[in-house]
């Protein structure tokens, strides 16, 4: 059976009004609360980080899966849009995205092969 996974990460407020600087392990960056709540907005907002969390382990476990299934793609990349309308809420008691789509593209396998791998990141 597999261990349970840990994960620390650390944000605190900084002299900036909607700035945040995060870090986990050895890794430190800055995070900025979007223009619209009166914020920088110049870095990555909490969504985008939300969104590329998303993306990046859909890239790592298709590879991974590839590996497992024998299959070694070249290159893997995901898109991923989300949508959030405050206007029509999901929920009314917690804020969560309308939509969220990914699109996958694979290098190196067939597209069989390619909808196999997506197919199995989606079962995760």
């Amino acid at each position: 059976m597999a261990q349970a996974r840990g994960y620390l990460v650390h944000a605190r407020s900084t002299d900036t009004f909607g700035r945040v600087a995060c870090n986990t392990r050895n890794h430190h960056f800055i995070v900025d609360g979007p223009v619209a709540n009166g914020c920088p907005g110049e870095a990555v907002t909490p969504a985008e980080l939300f969104l590329a969390g998303i993306a990046a382990c859909g890239v790592e476990l298709v590879q991974a899966i590839g590996r497992d299934q024998q299959l070694a793609p070249r290159r893997v990349s995901v898109e991923i849009e989300g949508a959030l309308d405050r206007a029509n809420p999901v929920r009314r008691d917690v804020t969560v995205f309308n939509s969220v789509h990914l699109r996958f593209h694979l290098a190196g396998v067939t597209q069989a092969q390619g909808a196999d791998l997506i197919d199995r990141f989606k079962g995760r």
